[in-house]
């Protein structure tokens, strides 16, 4: 890329989602991680409400090196398309940093599809695959890929004698989440069943689909996974919460989660984790990266996928490029990285069109 011009990097952040906060700072960081001098970047802002923004001020502390904490979601009152249509004139590549739903579930990725733009993740079904807890879970399940017990079900299958069914199914305690979320936002863990009820119906504020699980005992197992057809994966990371379990307040405000890089694991067990990952990876059909989380449960069914997050942040304290950091991988090279990467996915995937 050095002997280049530089590329055009469309900075996608913040959204619609319940974690348009966590985009916000995870935009940052990776501003701050960009070579300058290899790429011209264009910060684009997204409103709650999803108004597109020229966003002036990303660029200008980005210039004089001076970033806030999390980017101010303010500028030049923009859309989709005009953004877009310019990216399709010169080589450019969109980074979208959008967590959660309306950016992160497929549907900013099948727009750039439309506009012929190279962007960098996962494509359309990997993305909306993997945001959907409950679909993702019966992927992995067919490719037998081993997991915690879970039930789904959807706000219309609720009947009075769920809470009952799910306690027989799953036991006490058991997280209840929205399935098309991440962030930890709007998870719980139920002790009994008037807290399991209560879940139910929090969970149904962010998604009419819901994924209950059991709760287990044991260990918070992280791999960083990188690349197209021959995906790399990374040292294993652990995540040990602060509180009950690693939920918002743990990942964001609080700062009292331990984050163990490399994980303390033995030769044998870092190769099972790792092998287990990219066989996630693949069967969910992912691209370019994405964050593959397990449970460990020493002597007793061993790891136990979670989910794999494909728009892993990039905060201070987040796993992904922690991870890739202690591989050998640092935060500048991740970008250039990733940028390739949807550069060469978007040339081969072009050769399959009828263009």
């Amino acid at each position: 890329m050095t002997d280049q011009a530089p590329i055009n990097l469309i900075v996608l952040f913040g959204g619609q989602s319940a974690e348009h906060d966590v985009s916000r700072v995870t935009a940052t960081h990776v501003l701050a991680a960009i070579d300058q001098a290899r790429y011209n970047v264009v910060p684009i802002a997204i409103t709650r409400e999803g108004q597109w923004l020229v966003a002036d001020d990303a660029a200008a502390a980005l210039r004089t090196g001076r970033l806030p904490q999390a980017l101010d979601v303010v500028g030049t009152p923009t859309s989709m398309t005009p953004v877009l249509a310019n990216a399709a004139d010169a080589v450019t590549v969109v980074l979208p940093l959008l967590h959660g739903p309306m950016g992160e579930d497929g549907t900013v990725q099948g727009a750039l599809e439309l506009a012929g733009v190279p962007y960098v993740g996962c494509g359309v079904l990997s993305s909306a695959l993997t945001m959907d807890k409950a679909a993702a879970k019966e992927i992995l399940a067919h490719h037998g890929i081993p997991q915690a017990k879970w039930h789904s079900f959807a706000e219309h299958q609720i009947t009075p004698s769920l809470a009952d069914e799910l306690v027989a199914e799953l036991g006490l305690p058991m997280f209840i989440k929205p399935a098309n979320m991440g962030s930890s936002v709007g998870v719980t863990k139920a002790h009994d069943e008037a807290e399991l009820r209560s879940a139910i119906q929090l969970a149904l504020t962010y998604d009419e689909w819901i994924v209950a699980e059991e709760a287990i005992v044991g260990r918070e197992i992280e791999v960083a996974i990188l690349g197209n057809l021959s995906p790399e994966v990374s040292v294993p990371g652990e995540v040990r919460a602060g509180r009950e379990f690693y939920d918002y307040e743990d990942k964001y405000l609080s700062n009292s989660a331990q984050l163990l890089i490399p994980a303390p694991l033995t030769d044998s067990e870092t190769t099972e984790i790792q092998a287990l990952a990219l066989r996630a990876f693949r069967a969910l059909r992912c691209d370019g990266m994405a964050r593959a989380d397990f449970f460990y449960e020493e002597n007793g069914r061993g790891f136990l996928c979670n989910e794999l997050n494909t728009i892993p942040g990039f905060t201070p304290i987040s796993m992904y490029p922690k991870m890739w950091q202690a591989s050998g991988v640092s935060y500048p090279e991740l970008i250039d990285r990733l940028v390739s990467l949807a550069l060469e996915r978007h040339q081969r995937r072009r050769r399959n069109t009828t263009l």
